[in-house]
């Protein structure tokens, strides 16, 4: 393992959020130097800093976190201060003090953290018992929170849409991929091994069904008191409603895929109703390519002018199966029909 791993990002932050945060911090020093006349307000500046984040809607919980934080941290100094001073010991119990307030509160971390950091900077600088440094501290705190979301909603609002749309996309290409797959171990003699390796490969849809999910919800996010929301709200609700068409999709090719792998035999694509299931899968497939073509299509894309129709339209005519096989084509029977609801449903609307 290399030793610097556990502290490195496996992707730096955009540059616009650099440029951001250093805007915030310059403009919020410059307004709190001449009208608190503080030569170094470090408060505004750490404010600035911690609340710059992602989204508008992050920065805006920050601001009420950091804020909150400042203000009990320095109401709590100023009263240990004015009754028993400025030692070591007077600052360290205040440390306690505040750690099981906010316990106490059931703060968030943001909040939690802040109480304590802003008591024993409150105290270490000796402003513990004059009410002008303490309030000073809360309006700096203030200001540069308020700035940092100013700059964050001026200054080229980040939307997470495309991160979802690729998340979607890989999601719904690996589910297809899955069917396509258990089609041909239905039509052809498949070797254990790549059964095997079929299961694994549906067993992987999980995680990206959990990414895609939490995809979805930071782009939600990001649209919140965002400016530039309208023009994504279509686009993103496409995504959520196919999105609930997956999670379906995901569940039955596990399920199918597990079915298959515990119960193949060389036998199995002689039965007449294999080859027919094998052909309504490929159609699944088709289609749920087609729907995540049409729900993951950018607001400024032509639209097609003619629409391909869905495959998976026809009915199946199913043959007594052979005894060995008959639970598991009643199981796959089942889980096709599901598997049609799921996506019938949206090429009909």
């Amino acid at each position: 393992m290399r030793p610097f791993a556990t502290v490195r990002a496996t992707a730096r932050a955009p540059v616009i959020q650099v440029v951001k945060t250093s805007v915030a911090i310059i403009v919020s020093w410059l307004i709190c130097a001449p009208l608190l006349s503080q030569p170094l307000p470090v408060f505004a500046a750490i404010a600035a800093l911690l609340v710059m984040q992602p989204s508008v809607t992050q920065s805006l919980s920050k601001g009420i976190e950091r804020s909150l934080g400042v203000i009990l941290g320095v109401v709590l100094a100023y009263g240990a201060g004015l009754l028993f001073g400025h030692s070591s010991f007077v600052v360290l119990i205040l440390i306690v003090v505040a750690i099981v307030l906010s316990w106490a509160l059931r703060l968030s971390p943001g909040s939690a953290n802040q109480i304590p950091i802003s008591a024993m900077i409150v105290l270490a600088v000796g402003g513990g018992d004059n009410p002008a440094y303490a309030a000073e501290r809360i309006i700096e705190t203030i200001i540069g929170a308020v700035v940092a979301l100013i700059v964050n909603m001026a200054i080229v609002p980040p939307v997470q849409v495309a991160p979802a749309v690729t998340s979607v996309k890989r999601l719904a290409a690996q589910v297809a991929e899955s069917l396509d797959a258990l089609a041909d171990a239905l039509m052809t003699v498949t070797p254990r091994d790549q059964l095997s390796a079929m299961l694994t490969h549906a067993r992987s849809l999980r995680p990206l069904q959990k990414s895609a999910a939490e995809a979805i919800s930071n782009a939600e996010e990001s649209l919140l008191l965002n400016p530039r929301s309208a023009k994504h709200r279509a686009q993103l609700a496409r995504l959520r409603d196919l999105l609930s068409r997956l999670d379906v999709l995901v569940t039955r090719a596990i399920g199918m895929t597990r079915a298959v792998h515990d119960h193949y035999d060389a036998g199995l694509p002689q039965e007449p109703i294999a080859a027919s299931i094998a052909r309504e899968l490929t159609r699944a497939a088709h289609d749920l390519r087609l729907l995540a073509e049409i729900a993951t299509a950018s607001e400024k894309a032509p639209s097609p002018t003619v629409v391909e129709p869905p495959a998976l339209t026809s009915p199946l005519s199913v043959a007594a199966p052979h005894p060995e096989h008959w639970i598991l084509i009643g199981s796959l029977l089942e889980d096709l029909r599901r598997v049609r609801e799921a996506i019938i449903d949206e090429a009909d609307s």
